[in-house]
């Protein structure tokens, strides 16, 4: 593989990533702060796939942010120096101010083993005003058209 990092589909939106040396511990094993960085960096990815451009382009013309409001993460079994695997992104709830995604991470070995479970829940701010807001149209459209395509 040529990339650490890229996008193999889009509905679902899925994110194919090799380890890098330099996620790891002596032993080569992915230190436990990057799967935050991963499952981040899978929901950028479904972000821009939905605002059909880059993430934070995109939401800097429509004059909003979205900071992480919650992120939790399941270890489920360890990931190594060059393994590669896949994150999954699903939109699992959508309120009036936030919503969550689930990525998970799964090997690409054996697909039914999953790696690790991450929910991640931005809150939707104004960049003029720096106060939350109302998911705007232009996101919520495409949240509620994947999540029932995606179901």
């Amino acid at each position: 593989m040529d990339f650490s990092e890229k996008v193999i589909s889009t509905l679902p939106v899925v994110v194919r990533r090799r380890v890098r040396f330099g996620e790891c511990d002596p032993a080569g094993v992915v230190y436990t702060p990057n799967f935050s960085e991963f499952a981040l960096s899978a929901y950028q990815w479904l972000v821009s796939s939905l605002l059909g451009e880059p993430m934070f382009g995109g939401m800097r013309r429509l004059g909003f942010d979205s900071p992480i409001k919650a992120l939790s993460l399941e270890f489920l079994n360890m990931l190594e120096v060059e393994q590669v695997f896949d994150m999954t992104c699903l939109v699992t709830d959508i309120r009036s101010r936030t919503f969550d995604v689930a990525v998970t991470g799964r090997s690409i070995i054996d697909p039914a083993r999953d790696l690790f479970v991450a929910r991640v829940t931005p809150i939707m701010v104004s960049r003029a005003e720096r106060r939350s807001i109302e998911i705007p149209d232009a996101l919520r459209r495409p949240l509620e058209q994947y999540r029932q395509q995606t179901q």
